[in-house]
């Protein structure tokens, strides 16, 4: 099995991504069994200065630091729980120094064969207003959709002062529900968790739509790459 490195950006995400390669890995390969992981991560908000100040390119290049220290470690494939900084990855890709699995790419692949012709983004401001699910939805033939203008500043909102930091409020999930509601009402045939740490808060059984959660499509699509084995 190729040994998987994990870019982290946010706790959260990058720990639910692990566990689901640890948890769905078993199932593949037996139990307790997974493969070989290294995780690095610098400081939320070292990225966090850099995206503010629209400084996309040195973003890519901390993660193509991350990537550095991972390859150096023995990581032959490379994955990043974080969507919005998918943004500067997709600027340093071609130099990366060990293949790369696409986040947004993986959603597309996914909502593609799940039959989903529209589809509701939710993320950070920057990921909803940004290139990286338009890109990558539209060469499968996919629309998008995002919530308008006040809902994306509250779901940021809430992205960054509860999920990143494991508060879950009854609440929040609430205010998510109707959003996607509203979504639905607007011809969105599914939602993008287009943040990684949304699964936290928002599961299928919470949703007016199917979800396509990124976190764990990403995961499953490493076992796919190290296993060569076709995911249930």
């Amino acid at each position: 099995m190729k040994h998987v490195g994990i870019v982290a950006v946010s706790a959260e995400g990058a720990a639910l991504c692990y566990r689901t390669i640890c948890l769905e890995g078993a199932a593949l390969f037996g139990p307790h069994d997974h493969p070989e992981i290294t995780l690095h991560g610098f400081s939320l908000a070292g990225y966090q200065r850099l995206i503010d100040d629209d400084r996309w390119d040195a973003v890519g290049e901390m993660l193509l630091e991350s990537a550095m220290k991972l390859v150096q470690s023995g990581a032959q494939l490379l994955i990043c729980p974080d969507n919005t900084v998918h943004q500067g990855l997709d600027l340093v890709r071609g130099r990366s120094p060990a293949p790369w699995i696409h986040i947004a790419e993986e959603v597309a692949r996914e909502a593609r064969r799940r039959g989903f012709k529209r589809i509701g983004i939710l993320g950070t401001r920057f990921l909803m207003e940004g290139p990286v699910y338009r890109t990558s939805l539209a060469p499968a033939g996919i629309e998008h959709r995002v919530p308008n203008s006040e809902q994306r500043a509250r779901i940021n909102q809430i992205i960054y002062d509860e999920l990143v930091q494991a508060r879950i409020v009854p609440g929040s999930r609430a205010y998510f529900q109707n959003v996607i509601r509203e979504l639905a009402d607007g011809g969105c045939d599914a939602v993008a968790l287009a943040c990684t740490e949304i699964p936290l808060l928002i599961s299928s059984a919470d949703s007016p739509l199917p979800i396509l959660d990124s976190t764990r499509i990403l995961a499953r699509a490493a076992l796919r790459k190290v296993s060569e084995e076709p995911l249930p």
